[in-house]
Formats: structure tokens, C-alpha cells, sequence
């Protein structure tokens, strides 16, 4: 009887001590994500001081101001595949179109307004404004 007493008197410390060992599955479970947290910020570390070089485009300027058109203007070669974006500055509202892309971009006067778009297409094709029927530029792709 004896026995039987001790067993039970010793039941709720088995279960206190199965509860703990319960709480230590979480905190094993953290060194291994608290692990993989550093070599998260050296590969962000690693990401920021080898970045990879900004990708290679043409970036042209128009600005357009009384009628008259300054900037990247005339025939503008350009590479068949290269990322174009040409940002387009207008003292009054209108749309810049490029013909042959089917490309817009809506122009508020006075604010730079970007026109992106891969130079797919080989040929010449003309950006102009829609409204005021102004050619901007010639894009010779290819």
C-alpha cells in the first residue's frame, strides 16, 4: 500500500515535469528560426553591398514649353530590346502618344510625365502630342 501511496503522491510531479518538457519543444523550435533570422540579414547585408547593377535602358528628356520642343529631340536611335522610359515635361495639359507601340502618357502641365516600354518593334515611329499635334521625337529602334 505503501507503494501505491508513494506512486500517487509522485503522479503530479511526473506531470509537472512532462509539462515541462512540453515547453521546451517551443524554445528548441526558436534557436532554429533565430538561426535562420541572421543569415536572413546577411543575405539582406550581402544583397545591399552587391547589388546588382541598375539595368541597362535609354532614358530620354523632352520638355515642351510655348510650342517649342527641347530636349532628346529629332531622330533618337535606340537598341531593338532595350528598356526605354522618356519623361516628358509640358507647360500645358495634352497626351503623349508613340505610334507603332500604342504607348500614352497623360500630361499635366508642368509636372515630368514618364512613357516606359520595351523597344521591341524595329522601325521608326514618332512620339508626339495629341492635342496640339507637336512631334516631340523620332524613335529609330533596331
Amino acid at each position: 500500500m505503501s507503494r501505491r501511496i508513494l506512486a500517487l503522491s509522485l503522479l503530479p510531479l511526473s506531470l509537472v515535469l512532462a509539462g515541462c518538457a512540453g515547453t521546451e519543444a517551443p524554445d528548441a523550435a526558436e534557436p532554429s528560426s533565430a538561426a535562420s533570422t541572421p543569415a536572413e540579414g546577411a543575405a539582406g547585408s550581402s544583397a545591399v553591398t552587391t547589388s546588382p547593377p541598375a539595368p541597362a535602358g535609354t532614358a530620354l528628356e523632352v520638355q515642351v514649353a510655348g510650342g517649342a520642343v527641347t530636349g532628346d529631340t529629332g531622330r533618337v536611335p535606340v537598341p531593338l530590346g532595350d528598356a526605354v522610359t522618356v519623361t516628358i515635361t509640358s507647360d500645358t495639359p495634352d497626351e503623349a502618344h508613340l505610334h507603332g507601340y500604342d504607348v500614352t502618357a497623360d500630361l499635366p502641365a508642368g509636372t515630368p510625365a514618364e512613357l516606359t516600354f520595351d523597344a521591341t518593334i524595329p522601325g521608326v515611329f514618332e512620339l508626339e502630342l495629341h492635342e496640339a499635334g507637336t512631334v516631340l521625337l523620332t524613335l529609330q529602334v533596331g
